[in-house]
């Protein structure tokens, strides 16, 4: 039966408003994926077929979009941003409300929307204060296979990168990465759903979807000079896969 939701978070961060205003309109490849930047008006066609319905550089966003194409689970779909300086417009504080229709298994979709959003606003926060926002070179994501569906599933990529049940966000590690390869890395976020690994060129990001009926997902965010999102995803699928081999 058809419901509406709303996600609504609030944050500071230390960034500029322009800062996050860049990140949110123009890079969003560095902490959520690549889209075409908004016609900069009011009417404008916005992220994913949207239509921009507030233009405010750089203190107001919003899309809205009435029919949301290749999402069965949805009707209706609005992102607002709201930007506002903090510290004479040395930090700011953002509002972030996202807003629409479910059709279909409500509460498991709720639930999975609501986990996503903090963990990509988490994401958000580390590309502004750790890479500066500058634009992503290589991004890639992509899903494990069918076998990754399982309720046990995403403990078993903790293991596989070499992380104890113990360890916690913060934490400086050696991760296994693809063909053995040793990874040196801070686990910036964890939790039951989520896991995100920063290393010195990118921000690695998993996705506990099995919680919600999907395989588990891997997203990276390269930031190396010379990167290569074919390369990227060659690798970590590779790991992936063997992880449920």
């Amino acid at each position: 039966m058809s419901k509406e939701f709303e996600i609504a978070r609030e944050f500071e961060v230390d960034a500029t408003p322009e800062q996050v205003w860049d990140a949110i309109t123009d890079n969003t490849g560095g902490w959520l994926w690549p889209s075409e930047p908004p016609e900069p008006r009011v009417g404008g066609k916005g992220a994913m077929g949207s239509t921009v319905t507030a233009w405010d550089p750089p203190h107001r966003y919003v899309n809205r979009i009435e029919d949301v194409e290749g999402i069965s689970e949805q009707t209706l779909n609005q992102l607002d941003y709201t930007i506002e300086p903090r510290d004479e417009g040395r930090r700011a504080w953002v509002r972030y409300v996202h807003s629409g229709i479910l059709v279909d298994d409500w509460d498991n979709q709720y639930d999975a929307a609501g986990r996503h959003t903090d963990f990509y606003l988490h994401t958000l926060r580390q590309f502004l204060t750790q890479f500066g926002g500058r634009p992503v070179v290589a991004f890639t994501t992509f899903d494990g296979p069918e076998d990754s569906k399982a309720p046990d599933a995403f403990a078993a990529v903790g293991r596989a990168l070499g992380l104890g049940d113990d360890t916690a966000e913060g934490t400086r590690i050696q991760a296994r990465g693809p063909e053995g390869q040793l990874l040196d890395a801070v686990v910036d976020f964890r939790n039951p759903y989520f896991l995100g690994l920063r290393t010195e060129d990118a921000l690695i990001r998993f996705f506990g979807r099995n919680h919600w009926g999907y395989p588990v997902g891997i997203s990276v965010h390269d930031f190396a000079p010379g990167a290569d999102a074919k390369a990227d995803e060659t690798a970590w699928q590779g790991w992936l896969n063997s992880v449920f081999a």
